[in-house]
């Protein structure tokens, strides 16, 4: 059985190798046009065991929640079904499921033994009346079935689309609570959806913008604990926590990681300038990357570390500039009316997103890498922000609501502007960096 999770999921095996896998005619195709989400249907995972039906049941709405929220599927409610699935390895009926129009079906079975929990599925293309793909196991703990949960609806996503998912992942951000002119801020991370809220700092100091590593492990992010903005790494598991950038007089913020994980981007300002440099994790070297009476903040590296996007206000307004990771000379790649801030590189590559604020509105935008096809995907009093999902294909931001008892609050919403939906956390939330996939 092959080891896939050593602290939750025990295994990942094949439970059909009886069924090949095949490509069935089910595919849908994500554009960015609008389409017309998938029917698709999702019986209650059959149960055995002490509490199996629970958790079964808990198990598959989470797996229905993962897929409808993408905006892409449409569950075909459980009342409408004709068949009842009683059996895993029963027989499907695809007459039933064609007769009330679902296209994908996906069914499982949920079994516990103790505290240990097996989850297994199936995903049927009703209208080929065939199997699409094997059925995979999860194994672990019973503690661990909203992860299988997600996971089994990133491989549905996946089959289906033919593009990886972005359920089993988890959000750091800033959470929020207390009055708009008393507001305390502390870092807390999340399931994707809002679920299993952990918090990592008290709200003694300000904190502000966390960002993953590229393995999920830590996070950067300012602090003002001194009493002066200061870049900090977190140990995610262990909760500890340590300054890297502690320069007398220097104030330190904005930090990312670099895509090897053992190099940060963050700024610096000295003297009422700000500049762009680079240095090594544990300490080691630095770099100054940029150097111009102007201000040179929140920069983002490419998937492949080799350019870095960040804002500047050398042209007179805030604009969208990439220059080569080791600096040199930046190319302007934003013209629009307003001003640009905060991008993002897209884990694809292929897009950059952005804050933008013109005309008194505050919009989240994505854009080519070298400019070009820019998109406003929102429009509010604030939103800003923006970190992409680990498959490029859904961008989170802050959106903060006007007037004195204004809040911050996180939302959602995929890359065409469709689909915009809140995450719903305890309190406010803001400054939100979406993880890789869990390993």
């Amino acid at each position: 059985m092959k080891k896939i999770l050593s602290c939750l999921l025990l295994g990942l095996s094949l439970v059909a190798p009886a069924v090949q896998a095949q490509t069935g005619p089910l595919r849908l195709e994500i554009t960015e046009g609008v389409i017309e989400p998938l029917p698709y249907a999702v019986p209650d995972f059959t149960a055995s065991g002490s509490g199996g039906a629970e958790i079964a049941n808990q198990l598959t709405r989470v797996v229905a929640a993962d897929l409808s929220g993408t905006g892409l599927f449409r569950e075909v409610p459980v009342d409408a079904h004709i068949s009842r699935i009683t059996d895993f390895n029963a027989p499907v009926r695809y007459a039933d499921w064609k007769a009330i129009n679902a296209q994908a079906l996906i069914t499982g079975s949920a079994q516990v033994t103790g505290n240990q929990l097996t989850v297994q599925f199936r995903v049927y293309d009703v209208f080929s009346g065939a199997e699409l793909g094997n059925g995979l196991q999860f194994a672990g703990t019973t503690a661990g079935w909203r992860r299988m949960a997600h996971k089994v609806a990133d491989a549905v996503y996946s089959r289906i689309t033919g593009e990886g998912g972005y359920f089993d992942s988890r959000v750091v951000f800033v959470s929020e609570s207390g009055p708009k002119n008393e507001r305390r801020k502390r870092l807390a991370i999340m399931d994707y959806d809002g679920a299993n809220v952990q918090y990592l700092t008290d709200s003694s100091a300000i904190v502000l913008a966390p960002r993953f590593s590229p393995t999920g492990d830590r996070v950067l992010y300012t602090s003002y604990e001194s009493g002066f903005p200061q870049v900090h790494v977190l140990d995610v598991g262990k909760v500890q926590r340590r300054v890297i950038s502690s320069r007398e007089g220097v104030m330190s913020f904005a930090p990312r990681f670099a895509p090897d994980g053992r190099t940060v981007v963050y700024s610096e300002t000295q003297g009422g300038n700000s500049d762009i440099f680079t240095m090594d994790i544990n300490g080691g070297s630095r770099k100054q990357l940029t150097s111009a009476p102007s201000i040179e903040t929140a920069p983002s590296f490419s998937p492949d570390g080799q350019q870095i996007v960040f804002e500047s206000d050398r042209s007179g307004t805030q604009q969208l500039y990439v220059m080569p990771v080791g600096g040199g000379e930046a190319k302007r790649i934003s013209f629009g009316k307003g001003r640009y801030g905060t991008p993002v590189w897209s884990p694809r590559g292929d897009l950059i997103a952005f804050t933008k604020q013109s005309k008194g509105r505050f919009h989240i935008g994505v854009m080519r890498v070298d400019g070009s096809e820019e998109r406003l995907l929102t429009a509010s009093f604030l939103d800003e922000g923006p970190t992409w999902s680990p498959n490029g294909r859904v961008i989170m931001f802050a959106r903060e609501t006007q007037g004195a008892s204004g809040r911050a609050l996180l939302y959602s919403v995929d890359i065409s502007g469709r689909n915009l939906r809140p995450v719903r956390t305890p309190d406010g939330g803001s400054d939100p960096a979406w993880s890789p996939l869990q390993k």
